[in-house]
């Protein structure tokens, strides 16, 4: 069997969160845009279309970076950051924004609706789990960023909307600051820089932190060795584990459900789903069979039963930019000079420069720890943006065509009329 040596996960986490929900799914009517939102309920559409933009991320990313290489990606988390960057759009921009997030034949009222739920409510589900959302807006404090969008972002995303000086290097530290403290840390960075043209990030910040229900015994965790895509072996911590367990056997992959928090009767909220490919194929060819479809059939042919496993110990950081990947699923307009983005400023002239998400995931004998922080970057193609003399200067008086230079001069402080 050719794998990884996580990657045996990497379908069962990536969705852990996005389908997570599905527990407590209806075919209800979605929340209004107004009023108190108090319980998690989801369209079961929503559900399945999200879950499918899951599986269809995995895979396009999955073989951007290759057999050998571990991955590690949110779709809720990039699906509410694009859910944002899609309220700014218009036009074909955001038309293709919306197909590409399987929301086409949802309205945006609607799929806001669902977006505020899951906001508020997701992070309650479960006592014992915790799970936080946050989204931010920062934008360059010269630039004029519509009253309406700000006001949507805040009503439906709860969004946080920071003006700052994008000139003042120390904007850098504030805006990852920020993706620190909401990731508890596990994310320290998200930018390395702001360009001239950049006016504008929109983040979500996602964090969980789950025991298993049933811990590992760290005692009984072994060194073990693990094979790789090159045959070759390498050895990890193993951690065994000896319980009951929801089960199901294909004829191409085992899957069992790790569940978190408390052992509720009407079962867990949260769980991640190990789904371990059979000999005779690979964790790539496992990542794509996997849609909508076989996942929900997964989640109904699951059964109780006692199981012997043995799950590695890991931790891992993963970085990716997905410019490439969401044009390729059917948004390339929104990278383009093309770009409709004049929800967020009535000026022409915006694109969606990029989109890039860090995540972090430890694994290990108590539970796990995961956190996600999805950007997007706004920038002026068209636009000039305003250059503000408002440090000291300096001007050249010349004459062009010979090049003659009349008067060169520092303006140290303009309310001086005298030296």
């Amino acid at each position: 069997m050719k794998t990884t040596p996580f990657s045996i996960l990497t379908a069962a986490t990536v969705g852990m969160l996005l389908t997570a929900v599905s527990c407590n799914t209806s075919n209800v009517s979605p929340m209004p845009d107004t009023g108190t939102v108090s319980e998690l309920r989801v369209p079961a559409p929503f559900v399945d279309q999200t879950t499918q933009f899951a599986f269809d991320l995995v895979q396009r990313v999955n073989t951007l970076e290759g057999q050998a290489k571990n991955i590690f990606i949110s779709p809720l988390s990039l699906h509410i950051a694009l859910g944002m960057i899609m309220n700014g759009a218009n036009g074909q921009t955001a038309q293709e924004i919306q197909k590409t997030l399987k929301l086409d034949a949802q309205t945006l009222t609607e799929a806001n609706a669902t977006y505020r739920n899951l906001i508020t409510n997701l992070p309650a589900v479960d006592s014992k789990v915790t799970v936080t959302l946050a989204n931010s807006v920062w934008y360059r404090n010269t630039f004029l960023v519509e009253n309406s969008f700000q006001d949507l972002l805040k009503q439906t995303f709860n969004a946080e909307i920071s003006a700052q000086d994008f000139n003042n290097p120390a904007t850098v530290n504030t805006i990852n600051s920020w993706a620190s403290q909401k990731t508890n840390g596990k994310i320290p960075k998200v930018i390395d820089q702001i360009k001239p043209e950049n006016i504008l990030f929109l983040l979500n910040a996602l964090y969980f932190k789950g025991d298993w229900t049933t811990q590992f015994d760290a005692t009984k965790t072994i060194n073990a060795p693990f094979k790789l895509v090159s045959d070759a072996t390498t050895n990890v911590r193993m951690m065994r584990l000896n319980t009951e367990l929801n089960r199901a056997f294909r004829p191409t992959y085992t899957a069992f459900e790790l569940p978190y928090g408390a052992d509720k009767t009407s079962g867990p909220a949260y769980s991640m789903t190990v789904l371990l490919p059979a000999e005779n194929t690979t964790a790539d060819a496992l990542i794509n069979s996997l849609n909508s479809t076989e996942w929900t059939q997964l989640q109904k042919d699951m059964t109780k039963g006692t199981m012997d496993i043995g799950l590695p110990k890991f931790t891992l950081s993963y970085e990716v930019n997905l410019n490439n990947t969401l044009s390729a699923m059917g948004m390339p307009t929104a990278f383009t000079d093309h770009a409709d983005f004049t929800k967020i400023s009535t000026q022409s002239g915006l694109t969606l420069s990029f989109v890039k998400q860090n995540t972090f995931v430890a694994v290990d004998e108590t539970g796990t720890e995961a956190a996600a922080v999805t950007t997007g970057g706004i920038s002026t193609t068209a636009v000039q943006l305003p250059i503000l003399c408002d440090r000291p200067f300096v001007i050249v008086i010349h004459e062009k065509s010979s090049g003659t230079v009349l008067f060169v001069g520092k303006i140290a402080d303009p309310t001086k009329t005298s030296s």
